[in-house]
């Protein structure tokens, strides 16, 4: 059996590569798009809202209702890839550790 110096040096180099990924994250950006790309939404991996670009041709009065609700599943897509991006990224970090069966890492 290793020794606990060995053991908590190895903790303190996960836990390193676990704070490097979670940085990482805020760099990779997603977009999510709704009304076939009429309303866009960029986030970041993290689901930090980097920016959001609406069509012209949706900025008359009486589009108003259909923008926001195009707004908000623009939003929703963007932070759906955002997780996918996330778990992925993640899953990559935590794939040779030897983590027990159904182990969830605190992020």
């Amino acid at each position: 059996m290793k020794d606990l110096n060995e053991i908590l040096g190895m903790a303190s180099r996960v836990q390193e590569e676990l704070q490097r990924a979670q940085d990482n994250l805020d760099k990779l950006e997603v977009e999510g798009a709704a009304g076939g790309g009429l309303v866009k939404v960029r986030a970041s991996a993290k689901g930090r809202i980097v920016g959001v670009s609406i069509d012209d041709s949706l900025l008359a009065p009486s589009e108003k209702q259909m923008l926001e609700d195009l707004i908000t599943a623009a939003f929703n897509d963007a932070r759906k890839k955002a997780d996918e991006v996330s778990n992925t990224e993640m899953g990559k970090m935590t794939a040779g550790l030897p983590l027990p069966p159904g182990f969830k890492l605190p992020f």
